[in-house]
Parts: C-alpha cells; structure tokens; sequence
C-alpha cells in the first residue's frame, strides 16, 4: 500500500479536538464579561489518527502558530465550530498566544448572550468539557514510512477554536457534514457570489473527503480485481484507448468490467 498519498494531505480545513486543558469560565475583572481560557492545542505531544491508509501518529510541534499568530489571523470563538461568534481576535474580544505548552486562549464573553449563558451551564455541568481547532496545514513532514505527521506550521486565519461536547477522538475530527451546508455552500457557487467562510470550510472538507475515496479506490480497485480474478475497470479502459476503437467500445467494456467486479462483490 502506497503511504505516500498522505503527503497530499495539506490546505484543507482540518479540525483537531482534545479534553479541556487549564480551561475555566470565570466573570472578569471588570464584572461585566466572563473569561474563558485555557488551551485549544497541546504542542509536543503524539495522538494517534487514522485515514483510509489507516493509523498514523501526529504532533503538532512547538512553534507551529508563531508565523500565523505574529499576522494577525482573524479567528472566532464558537460552540461546536458553529453558530453566532462569541469572541474574536479581530475585535480584541479574544487573544491567542503560542507558549510552551501549546495554543493558549482568551477569550471574553458577553454573560447577556444566551449561547455564552448554555455553555456557562454545560461547562459547569460538566456535559462540555472538550476544546477544538479548526486550522489549515501549512507546513509538514512526514517520517520516511508515513507513519509519523509532524506539523510544523498552521493557517488560523478564517479557522476558529471551539468548546465542543464532544470529538476527543481525533479520528473523527472534521469527519461529518451536514447536506443542508453542503447544499447551501452548492448554491452559493452556482449563484456565483462570494462564498462565505462557513461555506469555503464545508466545500474544504468535502474536497478532503472526495481525495481521501479518490485514493483508496485507486488502491482498493486492482487489489479486489485481481482477488476476485475479474478486469480491473481502469485497465480496461486504457487498453480500450489504446486500440483506438472509440468512445461506444470503450465506455461499453468499463461498464462491462464493473458490473463484473460488482456482481463479484454481491456474491462474496
């Protein structure tokens, strides 16, 4: 199996969840806000993932944020990566700082909004008690056997950090879409107007979803064809192509190759 595909994994909104570290919501100096803080990363410290090549190890290594930090990213403070923003860095209502243990946050909320009053309760509750990034990777580096993801550099810039009620597990981490914003996002690119943040990250992370079964089935298909002892569907279609019989010949022997393979399957 060809690790290397996951060298492509770069550019896409990615969402990264970990149990509250250092958090707490406590009212301000000032009496009039209350303060959230803690951290939405840990830095140096390896947490296991896994994709359709399956399970790697990842660390996000000190001084990832640094570069997108010192240019003033323009990140949210939201509930489950959703929803109206509670804070923001742009409006100095939240600050973001890299230190050595990670990604710390600081963000003041207004106690009138009845989003920041739900999650005053859940967190007291104890029915929230997880934070997320959402980040695009910048720069990373892989071990020569692609069982080691070191990102060293991160985008912050239209990403956000999140309290969330749940996600601890990595694995899953930016792995559902709701087809109400994917529609929504669709319909915004048909009507060709300017695509809203929410809708650039859905688009992002159907992309992501779309590479990810583009390359498993580039490795899964010759695997089952030759298992199953049936064409593999690609490989007719080039020779197809190269004996220069047309697009009726070519389409009609893929066809026939596919429904080979799935009858095949349908009987296994």
């Amino acid at each position: 199996m060809d690790l290397s595909h996951r060298a492509a994994m770069r550019g896409t909104i990615e969402h990264r969840a970990m149990p509250f570290d250092g958090m707490q919501l406590r009212a301000a100096d000032d009496g009039a806000t209350l303060r959230f803080t803690g951290y939405a990363s840990v830095t140096e410290q390896s947490y296991e993932m896994e994709d359709w090549l399956g399970a790697y190890t990842e660390v996000v290594r000190r001084g990832a944020f640094a570069k997108t930090l010192a240019e003033g990213a323009d990140v949210p403070f939201k509930i489950n990566h959703g929803g109206i923003t509670l804070a923001r860095t742009k409006s100095g209502t939240m600050r973001l700082a890299e230190d050595a243990h990670g990604l710390h946050v600081e963000a003041d909320l207004d106690p009138r909004n009845p989003s920041v009053q739900s999650l005053q309760s859940a967190m007291q509750r104890g029915d929230l008690d997880e934070m997320s990034f959402a980040f695009r990777v910048v720069r990373q580096e892989w071990s020569p056997d692609y069982t080691q993801r070191d990102i060293t550099e991160v985008n912050l810039n239209r990403g956000d950090v999140s309290a969330v009620n749940y996600g601890a597990n990595p694995h899953t981490s930016g792995a559902s879409l709701r087809m109400r914003d994917v529609a929504e996002a669709m319909r915004e690119l048909r009507a060709g107007t300017t695509l809203t943040p929410e809708s650039m990250e859905t688009l992002g992370r159907v992309l992501q979803l779309i590479s990810a079964a583009d390359g498993a089935v580039d490795v899964a298909q010759p695997l089952l064809a030759e298992v199953l002892g049936v064409p593999n569907p690609d490989t007719v279609l080039d020779e197809a192509a190269d004996d220069d019989q047309g697009a009726a010949p070519e389409a009609k022997s893929d066809e026939l190759a596919l429904y080979q393979l799935r009858q095949r399957l349908l009987h296994l």
